[in-house]
């Protein structure tokens, strides 16, 4: 993992935005920041003033990975509280109310409490992370994610040494989420988890946009969860809700299916899904007769990552 950093500011020295009425000047000031010396036109903010000029630049975590095109990418997604196909859900999701946004932050912490996306926002330093993502259903994508460490804000709320998990809730919204309100294959709302020391790991963030802009609601908005060596289910969109636990919460696939979508759901080409193979992946936008890649153990991230399991028994699915 390559990091180019081009300017390293603590948090604790970042000027609070004062001018910002919402999440989305926040999220776009430091969005443009990062993108200002790109030549790229710097946002106003309403006294047309550039919103970016007293923030922090931002940090570059990459690969040497081209990106898949954004389109692709906001246009094939798997959001089953809206669609079970992966086109319907980029109109449906437009209905999702975003604004305002807040995270319960709860369980075996010293101080847990109600946040408001943009009071998290302001305490953290936005990075751009370029991830591959693999999808359990054998196709990948590359994506610029916008965001910011998990572990760096579990870090603020001061975990106890009981805290073994986190679980994760998505928001519950059947007004606008159709499949909620039809009760339909999950027990909504959705949940997912990790084990603290993979939450905890530098790799592990919260985005809240991607592609130098904001978030797309049909990828995950306002805020989602990236595990980039995990299969994509695992990185839950829309979360409103972050507990620490003693044990491991049941997730909503393992729940539904739990032969087939264990709780870890590490990548691993030599593990088959029951149903299909998982050592090769088809690339998003890749032509038809373009090679299927080759996956990797850990989506490729191993190097980082192959530590954490070091006591496990990798042949089985997850």
């Amino acid at each position: 993992m390559i990091i180019k950093t081009k300017n390293d500011i603590p948090s604790s020295e970042i000027t609070d935005p004062l001018i910002f009425r919402d999440r989305r000047k926040i999220i776009k000031a430091m969005l443009a920041t990062m993108l200002a010396g790109s030549g790229i036109s710097p946002l106003l903010a309403d006294d047309n003033k550039p919103v970016w000029a007293d923030l922090p630049t931002c940090d570059i975590i990459a690969d040497s990975l081209t990106p898949t095109p954004a389109e692709l990418v906001k246009n094939y997604t798997n959001y089953y509280e809206f669609a079970f196909n992966k086109k319907d859900s980029t109109k449906l999701a437009q209905n999702l109310i975003t604004d305002p946004w807040s995270v319960e932050i709860s369980g075996e912490v010293e101080s847990p409490g109600t946040y408001y996306l943009e009071d998290i926002l302001r305490q953290q330093m936005l990075r751009e992370y370029i991830y591959r993502f693999r999808c359990v259903e054998a196709w990948s994508m590359v994506v610029p994610w916008v965001g910011f460490s998990l572990g760096n804000l579990l870090k603020t709320v001061k975990p106890l040494s009981t805290a073994k998990f986190v679980k994760f809730t998505s928001v519950y919204q059947p007004e606008t989420m159709p499949k909620q309100r039809s009760n339909a294959m999950h027990e909504w709302p959705y949940v997912e988890g990790l084990r603290i020391d993979e939450a905890m790991h530098p790799l592990t963030i919260l985005a809240v946009g991607m592609y130098g802009d904001i978030l797309p609601k049909q990828n995950g908005a306002p805020l989602r969860l990236v595990v980039p060596w995990k299969y994509g289910f695992k990185s839950i969109k829309a979360i409103v809700k972050i507990e620490l636990l003693k044990s491991p919460p049941i997730t909503s696939w393992n729940r539904f299916a739990p032969d087939e979508y264990g709780f870890y759901a590490n990548i691993n080409p030599a593990v088959a899904h029951p149903r299909w193979s998982q050592n090769s992946e088809r690339q998003l936008g890749s032509g038809f007769f373009t090679p299927r890649r080759q996956t990797e153990l850990f989506n490729g991230y191993g190097e980082q990552v192959a530590s954490l399991y070091s006591d496990m028994d990798l042949r089985h699915f997850f």
